[in-house]
């Protein structure tokens, strides 16, 4: 299967990177090279690192960037630092994530991380260590429920934990199907008409097997430090928990003093490390959300190092 991926907020990411013709940049998230092959476009002596940890995307990237300064490493990118390290590079001038699951990865049914294909129950964007079904196999109610109440959202988490376990007594689960008839069970038929039922519990899974929330914690700083003075960090996100991490973190990089509002004179002596690129996100436009409905969720924040 080919790698399909339609870039979300293509034109506007691109923007927010005030893309230098000879600066450095790294695309943590390379998946089907679309950001990454217009930011090399732009450049000339400049150069673009391009991270990802599927080895499905790291072979299509390298074929897509083979024409451009562009190096390709397959990591994960909160190794973004070691990766760059050892290609002798301390500083860059932008950086882009780009956070969530890619349409390959979605459409490619023999993943497992859709509910629409019945296929092994796995998730793993790496392909290594611990799969989706490892998980509905040996945790605790307590803990597959914090998981589909935390990263899903999920009113029934609960009710699907005990289901789960339920079911896992008499027959292992590991397919895709299976796993949906068990949530699906779990509804009421009105509640059905919402959508599938799945849906909730399959994304708060794929963020736990990947621990997509812990990775972007662990970069953030780190990729802050890597940007020159007006460097440039964009990041893409598609799901509530992970905007809050980043628009948090991004208001601690633009706060400055923060001695109490009664003291005379500031004694921190902090200023503010970055500035935002725009106060609110950016989402997909209309003409965006016609030929592309997953990117009706997703949002860019950037920030500026100063």
């Amino acid at each position: 299967m080919d790698f399909k991926h339609i870039s979300v907020l293509l034109d506007e990411t691109i923007d927010s990177l005030n893309i230098k013709p000879d600066g450095i940049y790294i695309d943590g998230t390379a998946g089907g090279a679309g950001h990454s092959r217009e930011i090399a476009k732009r450049l000339t002596s400049g150069r673009l690192i391009a991270l990802d940890q599927d080895p499905d995307a790291v072979r299509t990237a390298r074929g897509r960037l083979k024409d451009y300064n562009a190096t390709v490493v397959q990591c994960n990118f909160s190794e973004m630092k070691q990766a760059a390290d050892s290609l002798g590079i301390e500083k860059v001038d932008g950086i882009l994530l780009d956070l969530g699951v890619s349409s390959y990865q979605l459409d490619n049914g023999e993943r497992g991380f859709s509910y629409k294909y019945d296929a092994p129950l796995d998730m793993r964007m790496s392909k290594i260590g611990t799969t989706a079904a490892d998980l509905v196999n040996t945790l605790s109610v307590d803990e597959l429920t914090k998981i589909f109440r935390d990263y899903g959202e999920e009113k029934f988490a609960y009710k699907i934990a005990c289901n789960i376990i339920k079911c896992r007594e008499t027959q292992k689960i590991e397919t895709t199907t299976q796993l949906a008839n068990i949530i699906a069970a779990c509804y009421p038929a009105a509640a059905r008409r919402d959508g599938n039922p799945a849906r909730k519990c399959f994304q708060a899974l794929r963020i736990a097997v990947n621990d997509e929330l812990g990775h972007l914690e662990r970069v953030l700083d780190t990729a802050f430090d890597m940007l020159n003075t007006d460097g440039v960090l964009s990041i893409i996100t598609f799901h509530s928990l992970e905007d809050r991490i980043v628009k948090q973190r991004f208001k601690e990089y633009c706060t400055g003093c923060t001695c109490p509002p009664d003291f005379p004179v500031c004694v921190c002596g902090k200023s503010p490390r970055g500035r935002l690129q725009f106060k609110k996100p950016i989402t997909a436009s209309e003409e965006e959300l016609a030929v592309n409905q997953r990117s009706r969720s997703a949002k860019l924040r950037a920030i500026v190092k100063l």
